[in-house]
């Protein structure tokens, strides 16, 4: 027997309808980098006419249509316009080196690109690459005239050609919606194609008190961009709990963040912890509060508990740990970290959090048994949800997931029913050394407890009696005078004997990839080019 409730399919563009209908006049910012703000009942309009343009165009339920674009008002509609009626939007990442944007839009077979103004120069150097975009549309009115010799349209003309009284059709809630893909630091980029089902439901696990903690009288403000996981969800929580969204557009350097921070009033960030350290670092030079932010949102790397402290002890602002992947669509855990962690009183067991409801982990051995969830036996990390993908776009060569659909994930860790997940490596940057293993994510962490420095960042070498060796690299303060003799003397009371890096490398900035993580590749190169040149 069925129960008796109404079935109704979980669409994204239900989402925009709820604001629509019960926060009409909360106000959605954008930096573009004018100022620019409206209400989400205009949001909500313009995006129906955007879709009914799209379809005006020729665009068809499951095609794909890309962007190349910032943190925007017109990226946030697109967001809800394309997925609306079936088909799929490719958020390009245009941080990425132009071979890797091209091979994405190729990949996806995007028959529209969508391009930010900021964008155009960079679309004009792809478009000879491009093998299945048919039309470039740039995000902004029409122009007198274009220099890049593309074949243009433009956003507010197929917007002006949609139909104000169009509505949101229905469909089957498993229809892919958008489409991200990885950073690509390790091979070609790959594909997750997100569904309107998962991407609606894992919005739903992140909001509660244990999780983003977001409620209408928030100002919520992503410096993560929407072609990371959909922006890690906050165009979504925005209008599902009807708070104020500002959107910063392209710079997310400290001092922007802190002018707009203070003048919109946000009290809700999400981003990657180098994003939240150069707010902090501004904070600290400037002498000044980030206005009204309350607690920040931070993943992509495990946050340093000296930057968690600071901004606690110096600004009252909490950190909420989260881990998650592209292809976990957002976060899988989250944290909201203990006072007596952020002051220091006593450390933190779990960084990552326990999992959102929905989502289950586990660790396995080399062999593929299960290892026990104890808190102290690390093995590779898997995990299992109705938000996490099954395998890759068009990649059959990849298997993803397991016979009984675990995820495999790529990070070591440990996990435990009462501290959560602890995350002690990624597989790829895990250090062997005489036997032993040496965590790269806790010895960043114990170098950046030092007062003066700014950023650390560890690799292993080869060693021909230890197999491997720490090599640290680190980014000081401006105006510290730090050695690297002084680095070695601060961590060796605070580290075992074998985790003490064989060199410390001074640097002016470290190299840092699309997403923002430090790229350890990078650094392996320019160890490597150190070693040759004596």
């Amino acid at each position: 027997m069925k129960g008796l409730m109404q079935v109704e399919p979980l669409l994204l563009s239900a989402l925009l309808v709820h604001a629509e209908e019960n926060f009409g006049d909360v106000e959605i910012v954008a930096w573009e980098p004018e100022r620019f703000s409206y209400t989400y009942a205009q949001a909500g309009q313009r995006a129906r006419k955007l879709a009914s343009g799209l379809l005006k165009l020729g665009l068809h339920p499951g095609e794909t249509v890309g962007s190349l674009a910032w943190t925007t008002h017109r990226h946030f509609e697109l967001m809800y316009a394309v997925p609306g009626i079936g088909a799929v939007l490719h958020t390009a990442n245009p941080r990425l080196s132009a071979r890797q944007i091209a091979f994405t839009i190729n990949h996806a077979a995007d028959r529209f690109l969508f391009v930010d103004p900021d964008c155009i120069t960079l679309a004009a150097e792809l478009a000879p690459l491009l093998t299945t975009v048919e039309r470039f549309i740039i995000m902004g009115p029409p122009r007198e005239s274009d220099p890049s010799g593309l074949t243009l349209g433009y956003f507010d003309d197929i917007l002006a050609a949609g139909d104000a009284d169009f509505a949101w059709p229905s469909f089957d809630e498993r229809t892919a919606s958008t489409l991200c893909f990885t950073s690509g630091t390790t091979g070609d980029p790959k594909g997750v194609l997100y569904s309107n089902r998962g991407s609606l439901l894992s919005a739903m696990a992140i909001a509660p008190a244990d999780g983003w903690d977001v409620s209408a009288s928030d100002t919520i403000m992503p410096a993560a961009a929407f072609f990371h996981c959909n922006g890690w969800g906050a165009p979504y929580l925005a209008p599902m709990v009807g708070a104020r969204l500002v959107l910063p557009g392209r710079a997310v350097d400290g001092e922007t963040m802190l002018k707009i921070i203070s003048e919109e009033g946000v009290t809700v960030g999400s981003g990657v912890p180098t994003v939240w350290m150069g707010l902090l670092d501004q904070c600290i030079r400037t002498g000044r509060a980030p206005g009204t932010l309350n607690r920040i949102v931070c993943g992509g790397a495990a946050p340093p508990p000296a930057m968690m402290s600071d901004f606690f002890t110096r600004f009252g602002v909490r950190t909420i740990q989260v881990w998650g992947m592209t292809e976990t669509t957002h976060a899988a855990t989250m944290l909201s970290t203990r006072p007596d962690v952020l002051t220091g009183a006593t450390e933190a067991l779990a960084p990552q959090g326990k999992p959102v409801f929905g989502t289950r982990l586990r660790v396995i051995g080399p062999g593929g048994a299960q290892l026990p969830n104890d808190g102290t036996t690390p093995g590779q990390l898997q995990v299992k949800g109705p938000w996490c993908a099954t395998e890759y776009l068009g990649r059959d060569d990849i298997q993803l997931c397991d016979e009984e659909g675990w995820m495999n994930t790529g990070d070591l860790a440990t996990v435990s029913a009462r501290e959560g997940l602890r995350i002690t490596d990624r597989i790829k940057d895990v250090i062997k050394s005489g036997g032993e293993w040496v965590s790269s994510i806790d010895l960043e962490h114990a170098a950046r407890e030092h007062d003066d420095v700014l950023e650390a960042a560890v690799i292993g070498v080869p060693h021909p009696r230890w197999q491997e060796r720490p090599v640290l690299f680190i980014v000081s303060r401006d105006g510290a005078r730090l050695s690297p003799a002084d680095v070695i003397a601060y961590l060796k009371p605070r580290v075992p004997k074998l985790w003490v890096p064989d060199d410390v490398i001074l640097m002016d900035a470290l190299p840092h990839n699309s997403t923002g993580k430090v790229s350890k590749e990078d650094l392996r190169q320019i160890y490597g080019e150190r070693v040759r040149a004596g």
